[in-house]
């Protein structure tokens, strides 16, 4: 089985459907694939935990659902995730795991697809039951023991008995259950479960080294104990003598896998002699017979056998600033390789002065160039433009062009605001073109109109004054100069006259007529002929825009007829 799977590539697509990046990533460094995870995966999960922004109880969830698959790759590859982001994540992350009730349960876990599925599920439960214990480990003291400050100074070195009597124990629970791992060289035969072993020892150093200075810190205090603490320092101390040895033969196994010698810590035992010395010190506080001794051969014993510890320890110590500083400078040469990439793309790229002019924004020598704003609400002014833009909301139509048909058989009147004016206009020719003026609908323009006697000034456009953004003011319409505002009538009326004569049922209706702007208005009335009866006439109008107006107090009323007195 090699390469992505169907129900890989169908996962991730469905992540990215969503819009999931880390449950993408963790698909993709948990694929059926018989290899590692991929380092660019693992990077990008670290990096997430040390983002705030990302949900973490979401990562370790995504981890825990790749781990119920069926396949042996995706559920090792899955636990070896989690190892890494415990190791080198933010520590937040293996604090959600610590305050989880459960973790992997994966005791009963078989694949039962091949031989070696069966082979790689036995380490599958072994590895699963140690980062189990690892995260209880951090719930029960409050840190990881591969992270601790070691040295003379160290957390380990400085803690009080009564603690210190009941931590070593929770490192050597956390101990049995990596060294219970128990991998020979011939086993290791594909790159997944060499990935869980380098994460494995890398474990085992840090936490002997803790482990070790925990011995150190016991010996040292034993012989000032009271007589029950003497009984369990003693029984931790030849527990730890255990652990060395299978220590030793984990150690042994890395070095046939072709880990490099320099790697390997060098552990130093300490001498039997000591073993006996602290056996007689606890006879003797329990009343029993003992050997002869004197104080200064019991320091002696005390001393070389802690003397053997701290070289075991400084040992470890040198292995694990050996890999903190390989890992540095692989660090620095990556960036050294990504700055050199960047240098190369830049390289290839025009010179930033060749696209000043273009780009709005240019960051060259270190500078911003910004290129003036541009006001879309206001018309651009040119020297060369010579045309003339209408400035009124009216004119948001075809310009009117008025064209006089005398009509010899329509009669005339008087026009109601003096002089005469012709007859009724015929239809406006429409123009080629619709002109919107902008600038005029949001006020930016100057709207003072000289009007002709008669003329409504429709349609004529003035030369823009101001390009300058201004509020705008209210507009008045104005009909002339004669023109008075019409203001809508009350509840009492009275007739009107019109050359002395009344018209008491010429009403006002509501609404007189559409309730619509005219573009083009001839006078209400045309004097007859030969002194014949004023006839009034109904305007001409044409309607375009829809605006409320008030109601035209001389409109005819339809089905009303004129009276005269």
């Amino acid at each position: 089985m090699s390469g992505q799977s169907l129900t890989d590539r169908i996962t991730a697509a469905q992540h990215s459907v969503t819009g999931s990046a880390v449950s993408k990533t963790v698909c993709k460094a948990t694929t059926h694939e018989v290899m590692g995870p991929k380092k660019k995966h693992l990077d990008y999960l670290i990096q997430c935990t040390n983002e705030m922004n990302v949900n973490i109880p979401q990562l370790a969830d995504s981890l825990f659902e790749r781990t119920t698959n069926s396949s042996w790759v995706v559920v090792f590859k899955s636990l070896i995730t989690t190892h890494h982001l415990m190791v080198y994540g933010n520590e937040r992350f293996i604090q959600y795991l610590a305050s989880r009730n459960t973790l992997f349960n994966l005791s009963n876990f078989l694949d039962k697809s091949g031989l070696q599925g069966y082979d790689m599920s036995t380490f599958i439960r072994r590895y699963s039951r140690y980062l189990n214990e690892k995260a209880v480990s951090y719930r029960q003291v409050a840190f990881d023991f591969t992270k601790v400050k070691r040295g003379a100074d160290g957390v380990m070195r400085t803690m009080s008995t009564e603690k210190l009597l009941k931590t070593v124990p929770i490192i050597q629970n956390q101990m049995d259950a990596l060294l219970d791992f128990n991998v020979n060289s011939n086993e290791l035969t594909n790159g997944v479960i060499n990935a869980a072993f380098m994460l494995l020892f890398k474990d085992a150093i840090r936490l002997f080294a803790a482990y070790n200075e925990g011995i150190i810190n016991l010996l040292e205090k034993y012989f000032d104990m009271k007589k029950n603490q003497c009984k369990e320092g003693l029984d931790i101390y030849k527990k730890f003598l255990t652990r060395m040895t299978r220590i030793s033969e984990f150690l042994k196994v890395a070095e046939q896998v072709g880990i490099d010698r320099g790697d390997i810590p060098d552990l130093s035992q300490a001498p039997s002699s000591l073993l006996d010395a602290l056996e007689q010190h606890l006879a003797s506080l329990e009343g029993k017979k003992i050997k002869d001794s004197t104080a200064a051969s019991r320091a002696t014993t005390l001393s070389n056998a802690v003397s053997s510890l701290a070289s075991t320890g400084l040992s470890l110590t040198k292995v694990d600033e050996r890999e903190k500083q390989a890992a540095l400078e692989e660090e620095q040469a990556r960036l050294k390789a990504l700055k050199e990439q960047r240098l190369k793309e830049l390289a290839k790229k025009p010179h930033t002065s060749l696209t000043t002019a273009a780009s709005p924004v240019s960051t060259a020598a270190g500078s911003i160039m910004t290129t003036p704003a541009i006001d879309i609400f206001s018309t651009p002014s040119s020297s060369n433009s010579t045309s003339k833009l209408p400035n009124d909301l009216l004119d948001l139509q075809p310009t009117f062009h008025p064209s006089v048909h005398p009509i010899s058989a329509a009669p005339q009147v008087g026009s109601t605001w003096g002089g005469f004016t012709p007859s009724p206009v015929a239809q406006p020719q429409p123009s080629a073109g619709l002109n919107v003026d902008f600038e005029s609908v949001f006020g930016n323009k100057s709207s003072s109109v000289v009007l002709d006697s008669g003329d409504l000034g429709i349609g004529n456009g003035t030369t823009k004054n101001d390009v300058n953004w201004t509020q705008p003011g209210e507009k008045k319409l104005t009909g002339g100069s004669n023109w008075q505002p019409k203001i809508a009538p009350t509840t009492a009326w009275n007739a009107p006259t019109l050359n002395g004569m009344h018209f008491p049922q010429y009403a006002p209706p509501v609404m007189a007529y559409p309730a619509t702007t005219p573009t083009g208005m001839m006078g209400y009335g045309m004097p007859s002929q030969m002194g014949a009866i004023p006839v009034m006439t109904q305007p001409t109008l044409i309607y375009s825009q829809p605006v409320m107006r008030p109601p035209n107090p001389f409109g005819p009323v339809p089905g009303a007829q004129i009276q005269f007195m």
